[in-house]
């Protein structure tokens, strides 16, 4: 991997130098489109790691997914899934064979683990990630989705350590160079979707060999744009100049020179770089800060507003607040309970966040294609029974409830923030039981959760694909005891709930499988394994020079497509 300082980056980036092998400062594209520009956003989280398996946060996902790519991946239309570095693939009439046929010419960024050249992808580096996104690795946060599922995965993980075995996983097959199947333990019609999962990006075992435990650092794929510089500030991606897709006009992607990421301190520092053009994107704009996002009336009507469109698409997403289900006093299902029916949604939506969102009235699981969420019963604000049902748990009026803290991985201040407290300071009201709040990172919350350190928590979870089992597997008993803090962290256990799913997973037939995930759903529900508080909106500003953006329900950014066009002065 190249180590240029920032300024060399720039005057690569920027500048264009003539010998340059990816100058673009005189390459035409086709369609209206156009070469060249660096895009620019901000992260509200610390980007600890860029190894798709160890990316479990979706600020990770929105760098990785850039270097990266997987087998398959979804349209962000339809939501459909399409070919990736798969070119087609065929599944057999029960669903437990899956065949691909992997796209040729496809080669991985130039690195030093090839010796500062690149090789091309083959069927083998497929089967080589799946491998080991099914070991036991410590780097591998993602086998709880796999092992279960592929023939052979579970027997890998259990004899696997570090991360890649000379067989592998006896379910996944070299057929050839460019052909590889996959055999599961049950049929699984979904299980193309899982496949576009984005902690499944594939890389070169070379990579793994050379860098060990550090290839969390040092990202080699076949994606769009490739790592050039990361440090505490920003992280840095330039342009792959032999990226193996081209637009529907024959342009070869990407467009762009390069991506800049760094770091907001908060949501108002965000909005502010945005107004002074020195990003191009903002995420998740605060419905309250709309109407005052570029400044004042005077501002607007003296035309020193930036020009900019605002998107806002449905997100397949769910905020809950996270119980630890096997430990006091959150073992107890009345205490559970109490706190689901002890707070107004509604309310607190309304007022603290200013209607942005949407209560979770009904199921963890939000809606989706046939998926009719309102089937679920959801929980209804009423604190006579809450307090009756925490007297039961033995705390009546809250007394001799357990001192605990409640981790929010946010900033001081934020829209999420303002709901913790909206949350807590109901439950104060109509239980009598005092909570402090502990702001952290999201590293610091998943490190609090796996060591048993936090009790109650606010997490959320969006869809890396459009499946209600997406969702549902995070309270499989099955995924208890890996080491990451994404698969049930909730350390719930139920056996009807696991059979359940289970046949929901290998039903062919999509009605009677919608049935029993909302059986699931239901379940969830019904012995409170978390608070789900709302459904949102992926809300997005975008500077109005950057042209062919697109939001998805998954809150990701393809930056693949994305040109710059700037104003003419």
């Amino acid at each position: 991997m190249r180590k240029l300082s920032y300024l060399l980056l720039f005057t690569y980036l920027i500048v264009t130098s003539c010998g340059s092998d990816d100058d673009l400062s005189n390459k035409k594209a086709n369609g209206g489109a156009a070469y060249g520009g660096v895009f620019k956003f901000k992260s509200s989280e610390k980007i600890a790691t860029l190894l798709p398996v160890s990316s479990s946060s979706i600020y990770t996902q929105r760098v990785a997914s850039q270097i990266f790519e997987t087998l398959l991946t979804l349209d962000p239309e339809s939501e459909k899934v399409i070919p990736g570095l798969a070119e087609s693939y065929s599944v057999n009439s029960d669903a437990t064979i899956f065949t691909f046929k992997i796209r040729k010419g496809v080669k991985f960024h130039e690195d030093d683990c090839f010796d500062g050249e690149s090789r091309e992808l083959t069927a083998q580096d497929i089967k080589n990630t799946l491998d080991f996104a099914c070991s036991k690795t410590i780097e591998n946060e993602i086998h709880w989705m796999l092992v279960n599922v592929i023939k052979g995965a579970n027997k890998n993980y259990i004899t696997s350590k570090k991360g890649i075995i000379s067989k592998g996983v006896s379910g996944i097959k070299v057929v050839d160079k460019n052909t590889l199947t996959i055999e599961l333990e049950y049929p699984f019609i979904g299980f193309d979707k899982l496949l576009a999962h984005r902690s499944l990006g594939v890389f070169p075992k070379e990579a793994f060999e050379k860098y060990g435990s550090d290839i969390a650092k040092h990202p080699v794929g076949t994606g769009p744009f490739m790592l050039e510089d990361w440090n505490e500030e920003k992280i840095i991606l330039s342009r792959n100049p032999n990226y193996w897709k081209k637009d529907e006009f024959g342009n070869q992607l990407p467009f762009l020179a390069g991506i800049e990421v760094t770091y907001a301190k908060d949501k108002k520092s965000e909005l502010l770089a945005f107004r002074n053009q020195e990003i191009d994107l903002v995420l998740q704009i605060p419905a309250e800060e709309i109407n005052n996002v570029l400044g004042s009336l005077e501002d607007a009507q003296a035309g020193k507003n930036i020009k900019h469109k605002i998107d806002s698409k449905a997100s397949l997403s769910t905020a809950y607040y996270g119980f630890a289900n096997g430990s006091e006093p959150f073992n107890n299902l009345n205490v559970r309970k109490a706190f689901n029916l002890a707070i107004d949604r509604d309310y607190l939506i309304n007022n603290w966040m200013q209607g942005d969102g949407y209560p979770c009235k009904n199921g963890f699981v939000p809606a989706m294609g046939d998926y009719d969420d309102t089937k679920v019963k959801g929980y209804q604000f009423n604190v006579i029974e809450a307090k009756s049902l925490l007297a039961k748990a033995g705390y009546p009026n809250g007394v001799g409830f357990p001192k605990l803290s409640f981790y929010v991985n946010t900033k001081e201040g934020s829209v999420i923030h303002k709901l913790a407290l909206g949350v807590l300071k109901q439950i104060k009201e109509n239980l009598n039981i005092n909570i402090p709040i502990k702001l952290c990172s999201i590293d610091e919350r998943d490190q609090a959760i796996l060591n048993g350190q936090a009790k109650f928590w606010r997490g959320g979870w969006i869809a890396d694909y459009p499946d209600p089992e997406n969702f549902l597997n995070l309270f499989y008993s099955k995924n208890i005891g890996s080491n990451s803090a994404i698969s049930n962290p909730f350390r719930y256990k139920n056996v009807t709930f696991d059979n359940t799913l289970e046949l929901a997973m290998k039903e062919s037939n999509p009605i009677k499988r919608t049935n029993f995930f909302m059986l699931c759903d239901q379940q969830i529900i019904d012995e409170a394994v978390v608070m789900p508080i709302y459904h949102a909106d992926f809300m997005t500003m975008i500077n109005n020079r950057v042209k062919n953006f697109h939001t998805n329900s998954t809150e990701i950014i393809d930056c693949s497509t994305i040109f710059i066009r700037e104003r003419k002065k």
